[in-house]
């Protein structure tokens, strides 16, 4: 079969713009496959997985999978990665792994809305990516690593305390008589699309605003959250005044 790659126990199907599992692919190998990667497809649904039962590793990267995904029963299986899917649940993605994946000790959800993380969001930092972990470990307590980062026991021991407290609850919006907009729970209210449409787009830049504009030579000092120590590094040389 084109594209099917097999090595012993693993199983490759990579890159073949499937939507689905293949029949064939679980009636051929779901019976000796250990290690089944499925990356850089258009899954939309994993119907056809319960053939592989024997799974202790399963590579889903890079596909249209969202909240509707359902596993079956894999209680072998102990690496799982989603990175880049459409999942935004959560918390329903956590309950159902707990289910269903009781030998889990190795997920990575990085590139979907429900790993928020400051490379993928601007809207999102560190802090939010902490309460995540924090939230993840709590919900499934045996995982010893997370989005290719090792589990601390500082991490453990403060999801057992906070983790029930850490997920992002957005609030409830309801129409009040506010001339047509939306009125969250605490009395504000929602822009309108037009007052949206009219509002200048801003581009994101890591300068320092007196640095922006291209006329003003003035020196300007600020602070990076991100510092490269790297041999070669620009930031190790020296340039005088008169060199500029």
């Amino acid at each position: 079969m084109a594209g099917l790659v097999v090595r012993g126990t693993q199983v490759s199907y990579i890159g073949q713009d499937c939507r689905e599992i293949p029949e064939h692919l679980g009636r051929d190998c779901g019976h000796f496959a250990k290690r089944l990667d499925l990356s850089f497809n258009l899954l939309r649904s994993l119907e056809g997985l319960s053939a592989f039962r024997s799974l202790e590793e399963l590579i889903l990267d890079n596909n249209q999978l969202g909240d509707d995904l359902v596993l079956p029963g894999l209680p072998r299986l102990h690496t799982l990665t989603l990175n880049k899917n459409r999942i935004s649940d959560l918390e329903n993605l956590l309950d159902h792994l707990a289910e269903v994946t009781p030998a889990l000790e190795y997920l990575s959800l990085l590139g979907n809305v429900a790993c928020p993380n400051e490379l993928v969001s601007l809207e999102k930092d560190e802090e939010d990516y902490k309460r995540y972990r924090c939230f993840v470990l709590y919900k499934l307590p045996n995982l010893k690593f997370l989005d290719a980062q090792k589990v601390t026991r500082q991490e453990r021991e403060e999801a057992l305390v906070r983790g029930a407290f850490m997920k992002v609850v957005k609030p409830k919006r309801s129409r009040l008589n506010t001339g047509g907009k939306d009125m969250d729970q605490g009395g504000k209210s929602d822009a309108s699309s037009e007052d949206v449409a009219s509002s200048p787009e801003r581009h994101y830049t890591p300068l320092p605003s007196a640095s922006r504009e291209l006329t003003s030579h003035q020196g300007v000092l600020g602070k990076c959250r991100y510092v490269y120590y790297g041999k070669n590094s620009e930031g190790n040389r020296f340039i005088r005044d008169d060199q500029l």
